[in-house]
């Protein structure tokens, strides 16, 4: 997928302030930040959202790395928010499965 841009900063075609990186799972910090810790996490492998993936293990995988990363960050006992947007009404821009750990500040829900 080479226009991919997350296939492309996985290739390190494009740059990125990466956070992790393992044989399956790359994290880096979002460009446009919605709260003060806004993470980037995705699978190496190209599945454009949760109705591409073949391997469901990789979503246990990428948990794994969010929950690393929060603790890292010092976000863990506060708390913070997963998320992942399916398809373009749910306000998914990037088409390849992507999670957002966000947290540093309060969140509302439902959001308003």
């Amino acid at each position: 997928m080479s226009e991919c841009i997350f296939c492309r900063i996985i290739n390190k075609q494009l740059p990125a302030k990466l956070l992790y990186e393992d044989d399956q799972i790359l994290a880096f910090q979002d460009i446009n930040p919605q709260a003060p810790t806004h993470i980037i996490v995705i699978p190496k492998i190209h599945a454009a959202n949760l109705s591409e993936l073949k391997d469901f293990s990789i979503i246990s995988q990428a948990y794994h790395v969010v929950m690393q990363l929060a603790e890292s960050v010092g976000i863990e006992r506060s708390g913070f928010r997963v998320v992942l947007n399916q398809g373009r009404d749910a306000g998914q821009a990037v088409e390849h499965l992507h999670f957002h750990l966000l947290g540093g500040r309060e969140f509302i829900w439902p959001p308003g």
